[in-house]
């Protein structure tokens, strides 16, 4: 038997019928068995791929990618993701389409979407815009359908918003559970999500966020570390707290790194910037005061100035458990004596990791494509069957 028909056959278990024409925006609103049928089809694509299987589900249809902030990884991920299902990516650049006229949101959602069957949004910047940008797209693509001007709705996957990353923290969780052994090994590990110093200002909350919220699921020992003024989105905070309870995990908050790393199982340093400043500078965005943004990043970098300690040193990692915690990123890091003079890891400690870290960005193609297949196969456990059971193979030369 087959890796995939044995994934297929725990799938069939799961309860998963809500899944089907819906959208992802945040993992917590995701049953545990939805998040556990992600696992399972993206594992079954990626068994499929390495046996050199078609998983193509569309012999047409298009994705259509959004992104209102850089990207790389992400950005292929989500091509990736599109490719491996038979679907075309096309990606919206707001500045060289009708948005730069002024184009409102409903009709440019309406207008993109013809024969698009997902719709992936990025838009992390801006507290409180993000999710409601990309709830005003799907509201709107709802409209169109409910009139007839649509043949189908598509598929929202969240490719990184203010509140949450799920696409990047569902393949950190992945790669965690392969790492190891099972979903059953996590239990009481202890993991540190903590801030680490950076030479930029005004990275996204979303990835300490989703972290915290996803990871406190799986019964473990979670800690969110960071300097006083570095707090995250005190909802978040709240999410976490429940899902260790209910786990039997726990979720803690320190101001120390060290105390974090302590005998850890897995640390995620990572920059981000306090929620009181991102929410200031949406409102100095709104108003178009760039004297004030200009004025908040001096402010933002000359505090981050002050944590130049909070970093990922070798003497942090020998802290943890037996020296050798499993490090995670979402990547790009800021690495010291590398990409920048000082920052939130030393370049051995980076580079002793970088093929884990490799592996880990790996899963991100897999799990858009799982949640795409969950979101638009009416019978997710007999197609993977018959993907399985095909002749057809990809052609490779």
């Amino acid at each position: 038997m087959s890796k995939t028909v044995d994934l297929a056959r725990q799938l069939e278990k799961l309860h998963i019928n809500n899944m089907y024409k819906n959208d992802f925006y945040w993992t917590w609103d995701k049953t545990d068995e939805e998040l556990a049928a992600v696992f399972a089809v993206a594992d079954a694509l990626r068994d499929l791929r390495e046996r050199n299987k078609s998983t193509r589900v569309f012999d047409s249809g298009l994705g259509i990618s959004i992104f209102r902030d850089n990207s790389t990884r992400t950005r292929f991920s989500f091509a990736s993701a599109c490719n491996l299902l038979g679907l075309e990516e096309q990606v919206l650049d707001e500045k060289v389409s009708q948005i730069a006229h002024g184009e409102t949101v409903r009709e440019t959602a309406n207008m993109v979407s013809f024969m698009a069957d997902v719709v992936g949004i990025r838009d992390d910047m801006f507290i409180g815009e993000g999710h409601k940008y990309q709830k005003t797209f799907m509201d709107s693509l709802e409209e169109g359908y409910r009139d007839g001007i649509l043949e189908q709705r598509p598929t929202l996957v969240n490719l990184q918003c203010d509140v949450d990353h799920p696409t990047q923290c569902m393949a950190d969780i992945l790669h965690v559970i392969h790492h190891f052994g099972g979903v059953e090994n996590l239990k009481g590990k202890k993991v540190a999500m903590t801030w680490a110093y950076s030479p930029s200002y005004g990275k996204p909350l979303s990835v300490p966020q989703g972290v915290i919220g996803l990871f406190t699921r799986f019964g473990m020992d979670v800690t969110l570390a960071h300097p006083e003024g570095y707090e995250v989105m005190p909802e978040i905070e709240e999410i976490a707290r429940k899902n260790a309870e209910a786990t039997g995990g726990s979720f803690r908050k320190s101001n120390s790194m060290k105390e974090a790393f302590a005998d850890a199982d897995i640390v995620y340093p990572k920059s981000w910037a306090p929620f009181a400043a991102m929410e200031e500078r949406t409102k100095l965005y709104q108003q178009g005061d760039k004297a004030g943004i200009d004025a908040l990043e001096q402010r933002l970098l000359a505090q981050n100035a002050e944590h130049k300690d909070w970093a990922c040193t070798e003497d942090m990692m020998k802290l943890t458990r037996d020296g050798k915690a499993l490090y995670l990123h979402c990547l790009p890091a800021d690495i010291t004596g590398l990409s920048c003079e000082m920052g939130e890891v030393d370049n051995s400690v980076f580079d002793r990791y970088r093929v884990p870290l490799y592996k880990q960005a790996s899963y991100k193609p897999y799990v858009i494509a799982a949640m795409i297949f969950l979101a638009k196969v009416k019978d997710p456990v007999n197609t993977l069957m018959a993907l399985d059971a095909a002749d057809s193979l990809r052609k490779r030369f």
